[in-house]
């Protein structure tokens, strides 16, 4: 059977409420690429993600050839800044960006290093040497799906800070997580579906 992260975990990756609610989320394997500023403008973000599938698809076929295959997952990214009001204000420019891809439990860091290795020869994009194996422990998460834009997530972000965590008694833990389910290339801004995802520990 071919491993798919979206079947595997639905309540992570096909969520249905459109508001704020509790989630558990285990342990996860991932590709992953660090990098700072504007995603819509940073051409260090394009050669990031690009080096992501380049390494995930790598593995996706090696890994089928010893007879184990997995669907490669939805580009997913945490976003943080020591300054949390350049969210806010949509500061792109300043923002810091771990790009990831789901991966399945059976690879290893070794499997990405050599990957990485063959996608390299490959590809002339020296992003890929940076592409890293992450494991990934979040926990107890407020997650919701949004539909709409990107830059349309400010009331939804403000929302779980400002009313959420306050009336549930919780607060903030570790970097914001979001999960791409739609391609902007090919949706309209408007009908863009992104997983909002942010760990949360008990206030005090």
């Amino acid at each position: 059977m071919t491993y798919d992260v979206k079947r595997a975990h639905q309540d992570l990756y096909a969520p249905k409420n459109r508001e704020w609610a509790l989630v558990e989320v285990p342990e996860q394997r991932f590709v992953a690429v660090s990098g700072t500023g504007n995603p819509n403008t940073a051409p260090e973000y394009t050669r990031a993600v690009e080096a992501l599938y380049a390494v995930a698809y790598t593995l996706k076929f090696a890994s089928k050839r010893t007879g184990r295959d997995f669907v490669v997952g939805p580009l997913e990214g945490l976003w943080w800044s020591p300054d949390p009001a350049v969210f806010t204000a949509r500061a792109k420019d300043e923002w810091r960006w771990r790009m990831l891809i789901s991966l399945p439990d059976w690879i290893t860091t070794e499997d990405v290093k050599e990957a990485a290795a063959t996608a390299l020869a490959k590809k002339n994009n020296p992003a890929i040497a940076s592409v890293e194996h992450e494991t990934l422990h979040e926990g107890t998460c407020a997650q919701v799906l949004h539909v709409g834009s990107y830059d349309d997530e400010t009331p939804v972000l403000t929302e779980l800070h400002t009313v959420y965590l306050p009336a549930n008694g919780l607060t903030e833990r570790d970097r914001h997580h979001e999960v791409y389910l739609g391609d902007p290339r090919r949706t309209a801004p408007d009908k863009l579906k992104t997983v909002l995802r942010q760990p949360v520990s008990p206030r005090g």
